[in-house]
């Protein structure tokens, strides 16, 4: 009786199928690199996915094999063995014309994707239409295993979806929402002193009434600019009348249309959560024949080199959104590596940009 041919690996396995002559060697195991590094399977792993558990000695010693050979683990295989894909979801509940000229969102993304990419994780965006979409999503993510860990953006005011991620067991971080009891690891910046300085700038040229093109009225942190103002309104002898949009250059252009016919009383300052607005509002004046900063004075909460490049150069919050990607990066790792308890971490306040496009308001104004 001739022997027992050996079965076929099952769908998903690891386990390389028969090598047959004139054909490529099978696929390295788990097992070959445990071998060839002189450890167990599990010490494999464990080095592979950047949990604690090993020396350093141990662990560099299994990835110069890995590296060696070019081993990485089949997908497949660990998603059968409960393991997620080395991929980071992030689900956006914007009009995706508006987030195609975000400067803000492109600039935190790449950012964001520079310090996956050097972990070898990768990024999926996928846009909704609102937070009910977002939930389905994640629950089918979740279902399929299909990411790793997941970025939440655009915190709403009692927003469902970090208790539902939590409850899901993905590891995730926020954007936003310091001072809230989150299950999650909160990246935050303090958009409340941000808009403070604002203000203050503002009204120690002299304005008394100024409007506010601001974003989403239920996003967290609009709620905090909006609080802001109403904290150092009376100190600073201010009145501030704030528009909603939706981040949109038209929105911010028809508000800024609204702010400008007003007559009693007459804006003498505007302020956008976004440069995009800022620079649609900037066209509208000179549209309009109002010279700026000769009538009007203008900031943005955003900076970019829309702000820059515009005329007159527009006064502006800086920061290094950039640099607010790779943060919010490197606490997702910190979650899906180690399975941390949450915590909040707070980037770097924006610094008022002094340009052209604020000056004192004339005369009698």
């Amino acid at each position: 009786m001739s022997p027992e041919k050996p079965a076929p690996p099952g769908p998903g396995s690891d386990e390389p199928g028969p090598a047959h002559a004139g054909e490529p060697p099978a696929r390295l195991r788990s097992t070959d690199i445990a071998r060839l590094a002189g450890v167990s399977v599990s010490a494999v792993s464990i080095a592979i996915n950047g949990r604690p558990g090993l020396s350093d000695a141990t662990r560099k010693r299994i990835l110069d094999v890995a590296e060696e050979l070019n081993w990485r683990p089949h997908l497949a295989a660990r998603a059968l063995k409960g393991a997620t894909s080395d991929v980071v979801g992030i689900v956006v509940a914007r009009p995706a014309r508006t987030l195609g000229v975000e400067p803000f969102f492109v600039h935190f993304l790449s950012g964001l994707q520079s310090c996956l990419s050097n972990k070898g994780i990768a990024t999926q965006l996928l846009i909704v239409e609102d937070t009910e979409s977002q939930t389905a999503v994640y629950r089918r993510w979740a279902a399929e295993r299909r990411v790793g860990g997941l970025v939440l953006l655009d915190l709403t005011v009692d927003d469902v979806r970090p208790q539902l991620v939590a409850g899901l067991r993905i590891p995730a971080v926020v954007l936003g929402s310091h001072g809230n009891p989150m299950p999650l690891t909160s990246v935050w910046v303090d958009d409340h002193t941000a808009m403070i300085s604002i203000l203050r700038h503002l009204a120690g040229l002299g304005h008394r009434r100024i409007g506010h093109v601001s974003g989403i009225a239920a996003y967290q942190h609009t709620q905090r600019r909006l609080q802001a103002v109403a904290d150092v309104r009376d100190s600073l002898g201010i009145e501030v009348t704030s528009i909603a949009t939706d981040y949109s250059d038209a929105q911010g252009a028809s508000a800024t249309r609204s702010l400008l016919e007003a007559a009693d009383p007459r804006h003498t300052a505007i302020i956008y959560d976004s440069d995009v607005m800022a620079v649609a509002g900037l066209g509208v004046a000179t549209e309009m024949g109002i010279p700026v900063p000769g009538k009007v004075s203008m900031v943005s909460f955003d900076d970019s080199v829309l702000a820059t490049m515009a005329h007159p150069p527009l006064t502006a919050l800086t920061r290094d959104t950039f640099a607010l990607g790779t943060l919010t990066a490197g606490e997702l790792i910190r979650e899906m590596t180690e399975r941390a308890e949450p915590r909040f971490v707070q980037a770097p306040t924006p610094e008022l940009v002094v340009r052209q496009s604020t000056a004192a308001p004339e005369a009698g104004e």
